[in-house]
């Protein structure tokens, strides 16, 4: 199971830096259209140009400390197993398997289906401190615990 939960964590730091890559481009993209903005006739249409990118500059910086959030939460996770439900576990449930760290969404290790969900998500504040046994309840849906890595 170590090495389901190695690949799943690094599935995660690919997704990170793909995000950071993504963001790093428009805050580029942002700075060089800042710079090479030149005062025009249109006088209005010059400042609005202006104020769109500086809202997209600031929207691209929200995004990147969301990014090292995730990362910081990332670093935290190591490959031990606990019989209890934590950062970094790996649930598996009659619903699907759940890999308890980032919000990656759908992850495809091994042949098999994992969900990457962040402990402030629905179902990882459901999942985390419990069991393999434990049957808990979301949305009208019962979640059976069958095993924690």
């Amino acid at each position: 199971m170590e090495a389901i939960k190695r690949q799943l964590k690094e599935a995660c730091e690919r997704f990170v830096n793909k995000r950071l890559e993504t963001v790093s481009k428009v805050m580029s993209s942002g700075r060089d259209s800042l710079n090479s903005e030149t005062k025009s006739s249109a006088g209005d249409k010059h400042e609005t140009g202006r104020a769109m990118i500086q809202l997209e500059m600031e929207k691209a910086g929200q995004q990147l400390q969301n990014i090292q959030a995730m990362q910081t939460t990332l670093n935290k996770i190591g490959l031990d197993s606990s019989d209890v439900a934590r950062l970094g576990s790996l649930v598996h449930t009659n619903k699907g398997q759940y890999y308890l760290s980032i919000s990656a969404g759908s992850l495809h290790i091994a042949d098999q289906n994992y969900f990457a969900v962040s402990l402030s998500s629905p179902i990882g504040k459901l999942l985390l401190g419990k069991r393999a046994g434990d049957t808990e309840i979301l949305n009208g849906m019962s979640i059976k615990i069958t095993a924690v890595f």
